[in-house]
Parts: structure tokens; sequence; C-alpha cells
């Protein structure tokens, strides 16, 4: 449970009172970490311009209701799940604290836990928009996004499945591919994809290794610790850019960014909780790069 009491109207996570009309859409919009949106929706702008194949296609109404839905619904469900399951842990986590509000605890009242399961209805919804062959790549993203926080499955306590479960980052954009082609992406994009959000989920979680530890739960990176954490992150975003050479080598040398990136890190004197908040300014420039490639294939630029 989280220090504010349910419907006490105090968001204990940022210190601000939540009291009235927008305090409650400030609550919704912070738990929905806003930071991290395109983390979900960036994934299907890429597939759609890798899927389309024509200029209108990229604004073809399943592209743009599968990007609305991604953009935040998505968001509220899969954090408001995670937020739920995690409110006891939550309540000893620093980042929980973080006066600028980019995090908040779960408070428990009626509108937040409706908030979610409405998240959760609407994305019924871009199964009615999308062409059966996109359909596993949605399945699993609903499936993982629930059985990563919650009982019975919690992958996010089983070490190295936590990290394999984050897959499900790369699904939205499988399915936009799949929705804008009428075909399965490349096999190689989504192992390459998929590794990517395995690094990306345990880099993440190495500023937690101490709360986690303390509520005696395991990660992925309480297992190895920040050291060996920060090498199984390079490692799998090697793989990562290894994959996605096997389709375009400046595709490869593109996700290399990744792996360099933590080599550096990992002799720096930076901590890795200051780090991880410059990483999704990195994704989105490296998104906006891979997108740039598939418009400009799209438009017969040479790139």
């Amino acid at each position: 449970m989280a220090d504010g009491a349910p419907g006490d109207g105090t968001d204990s996570g940022t210190g601000n009172a939540t009291r009235g009309g927008p305090g409650r859409l400030r609550y919704l919009l912070t738990l929905s970490r806003p930071r991290f949106w395109l983390y979900l929706a960036g994934p299907v702008v890429v597939g759609v311009a890798y899927g389309a194949k024509s200029v209108p296609a990229l604004f073809a109404p399943p592209a743009l209701a599968l990007f609305a839905y991604f953009l935040l619904a998505a968001n509220v469900l899969l954090y408001g799940v995670n937020d739920v399951f995690d409110a006891d842990v939550d309540a000893e986590n620093p980042k929980k604290d973080d006066a600028a509000g980019r995090e908040a605890r779960w408070r428990g009242d009626r509108l937040s836990a409706a908030a979610v399961v409405v998240a959760g209805a609407l994305g019924l919804g871009t199964f009615a928009v999308t062409p059966p062959v996109a359909w596993p790549y949605l399945a699993g993203f609903f499936l993982l996004a629930v059985g990563y926080s919650a009982p019975p499955t919690r992958f996010k306590t089983t070490p190295f499945l936590d990290s394999l479960s984050n897959g499900l980052y790369a699904l939205p954009g499988a399915a936009a591919y799949a929705t804008l082609s009428g075909s399965h992406p490349p096999a190689a994009a989504l192992v390459g994809a998929w590794l990517w959000t395995m690094g990306m989920h345990t880099f993440s979680a190495i500023p937690d290794v101490d709360p986690d530890r303390a509520a005696g739960i395991r990660t992925t990176a309480t297992v190895l610790g920040e050291r060996g954490a920060l090498a199984y992150c390079g490692a799998v975003w090697a793989l990562a850019a290894v994959a996605f050479g096997t389709l375009d080598v400046r595709l490869g040398g593109l996700l290399a960014v990744y792996p360099l990136a933590t080599a550096a890190l990992a002799r720096s004197s930076v901590a890795v909780d200051r780090a991880y908040w410059w990483f999704p300014a990195v994704n989105t420039a490296v998104g906006t790069l891979l997108t740039l490639g598939a418009l400009w294939r799209l438009v017969g630029v040479p790139w």
C-alpha cells in the first residue's frame, strides 16, 4: 500500500496535493511515466515507417489508432498494473520520492484502479482495427504487460525471465509493421528488438538493486550486481546490434551505440541512477534515425 491512504487526495510520491480533477489527472499522467511514453509508442512509429508501402499509408487509421493507444493508454495499463502489485516494495524505493514528480507511488483509490481497467479494455479495440497477422503480437503484449507484474507469473521477480519478458516493448512495433505490410516482420528485426528491450530492462533495474534486495525481490540486476548487470546489458545490446546488422550494416552500427555507451559508463564515475534518466533522450534519437531511414527509403531518397 502507498503511504497515503486510498482516496486521501494526496500523491505521496510527489508530495503534491491531488484533490480535484486537475490533481487527479496530474497523478494519472505521472503514473503513466510520460518520460517513457515513447518506449511503447516509438516502436509503433518505427514499425509503421518500415511496414508502410506508400506515404499515405503512414497516416492510415489503423496506424494512427495504434500510435494513440500505445502513447498513453497502454502506459497507464503497463505501469498501473506494475504499481498495484509493487505498492509495498515501492514504499522503500527512492525513485518514488523523486521531487521532480517523474514517478509516483500507487495511491490505491478507485479512480486510479478504474483508469487501469479502462486502459486495458481500450486495448481490445486494437484487435478491431488491425488484421489477424498483427494479433499474435498484440496478444503477446497484453499477456506480458499483465504477467510481468501480476501473479501468478510475475516475471519481474524471476531473474532473467524478468529481462526476457520485457520483449513486450518490441511487440507494438511488430504489430504496427504487420498491420501496414500485411506480413510478419523480419525475424532478425524481431530478435534484435527483443534483445534491445532485454538490455534496457536490466539497465533500468540497476538503480532499484538496493530497495529490491531490501524487499527480498530477486531480479537479473540483484543477482548480477551493478557491474555484472552492466556487463549483461552490454552483451545483449551487442547481440542486438549484430542482429540488426544482418539486415543492414548501418542499422547494426546505429544500435552499437548502446554497448559502447555501456562500456563507457562502466569505466566512468557517473552513477547509473543518474545515467538512467539520460536514456529516454538516447532512445528517442536512435528511434528517430531508424524512422528517418525508413522514410527516406519510402520516398526514394538514397541513404
